[in-house]
C-alpha cells in the first residue's frame, strides 16, 4: 500500500489522486467510443463527461458532509486540506452525476436511455481503477480477518486515513475492484448485444447494488449515518443506497425489457441520432 507515489518539495503526489484522475479519463474514452459506435455525437459525450466529474466531485463531498458527524458539528472543516483531499462517498457522486446527466441530456437533445449505455462501462471501468486508489491509500478499509489474503496496511496509511495497522484486514477496495472490472467486460461485451437502449445502465444499476450491498457487510471504516437510518435499520448508509439503487434499477430493467417485447420502447442503439429521436 503506498499512499504517497513520490514529493515535490513539500507537496506529496497521492497516489490515489493519480488513480482517480486515470479511472475519469478512462472512463470518458470509453464512454466516447461507444456512443460513437452508437451515432452519438462525441464532442457532446465529453463536454458532459467533464459536467458529470464536477458534479461527481460535489455529490461525494455533500454526501460526506451528511454521513459524518465531525463536519456537521464543525463546519469549518469544510475548507480544511482533510475535507478538500478526502475522496467523498461514492454513492453522492453517482447520484449527483445521474441528475446532472439528466438535465444536461436533455438541454443536448441526446438521447437519455442510449447515452447513459454508453457511459455504463466506463463507470464500471473508473471504478475498478479507482478503488486501487482506495486500496492504495488505505481508506474504505475491511474487518479484521484471518484470511490468507487479508492485509495489513503501512504506518503511512494510517497517518493519512487513521486504517489499523496492527491486524490483517479485508481487503474490501479490492473486492469492489476486482468485481467492477468484471461488471466492466461484462457490459462492454452486453452493449454490442444489447436489445433495448437502457439495458446496459440498468444491468449495472442492478449488478453494482447487490454487489456493494453484501461488501458493506465485510467494511469496517466509520461511515456516519443519516437521520439515524443506520442505528435504525442496522444497515449503512450506502446499503440502504444500494437497495434503492438495485430494485429501482430492476423494476425499469423489467418494464423496458417489456415495452421492447411489445414494441413500445425504442430498439437499441445504432442510427444516427437526429433531433426527432433525441427527444423520445
Amino acid at each position: 500500500m503506498y499512499p504517497e507515489i513520490f514529493r515535490i518539495g513539500n507537496f506529496p503526489v497521492n497516489t490515489y489522486g493519480v488513480l482517480l484522475a486515470l479511472a475519469f479519463l478512462a472512463a470518458l474514452l470509453v464512454a466516447a467510443r461507444l456512443g460513437a459506435r452508437d451515432g452519438l455525437p462525441r464532442e457532446r459525450l465529453f463536454d458532459l463527461g467533464l459536467w458529470l466529474l464536477l458534479a461527481a466531485i460535489v455529490g461525494s463531498k455533500v454526501l460526506l458532509l451528511l454521513v459524518e458527524p465531525e463536519y456537521r458539528a464543525a463546519p469549518l472543516k469544510l475548507l480544511s486540506l482533510d475535507f478538500l483531499r478526502s475522496g467523498g462517498v461514492f454513492y453522492g457522486g453517482f447520484l449527483a452525476a445521474v441528475l446532472t446527466a439528466y438535465v444536461l441530456v436533455r438541454r443536448y437533445e441526446l438521447p437519455w436511455w442510449r447515452t447513459a449505455d454508453a457511459f455504463a462501462p466506463g463507470i464500471a471501468l473508473g471504478q475498478a481503477i479507482g478503488r486501487q486508489g482506495c486500496f492504495a491509500a488505505g481508506c474504505c478499509w475491511g474487518k479484521p480477518t484471518t484470511l490468507p489474503w487479508g492485509v495489513r496496511f503501512s504506518e503511512l496509511g494510517n497517518r493519512v486515513t487513521g486504517v489499523p495497522t496492527d491486524v490483517h484486514l479485508h481487503p474490501t477496495q479490492l473486492y469492489e475492484s476486482f468485481a467492477a472490472f468484471i461488471f466492466f467486460a461484462l457490459l462492454w461485451w452486453l452493449h454490442r448485444r444489447k436489445t433495448f437502449d437502457g439495458q446496459v445502465i440498468l444491468t449495472y444499476g442492478v449488478l453494482y447494488g447487490a454487489t456493494r450491498f453484501v461488501i458493506e457487510f465485510f467494511r469496517d471504516d466509520p461511515r456516519g449515518d443519516i437521520l439515524g437510518l443506520t442505528s435504525l435499520t442496522h444497515l449503512s448508509t450506502s446499503q440502504l443506497i444500494s437497495l434503492l439503487v438495485g430494485i429501482t434499477s430492476l423494476i425499469f430493467l423489467f418494464i423496458r425489457r417489456r415495452r421492447a417485447s411489445t414494441g413500445g420502447a425504442m430498439p437499441a442503439g445504432g442510427a444516427k441520432v437526429t433531433r426527432t429521436a433525441a427527444r423520445a
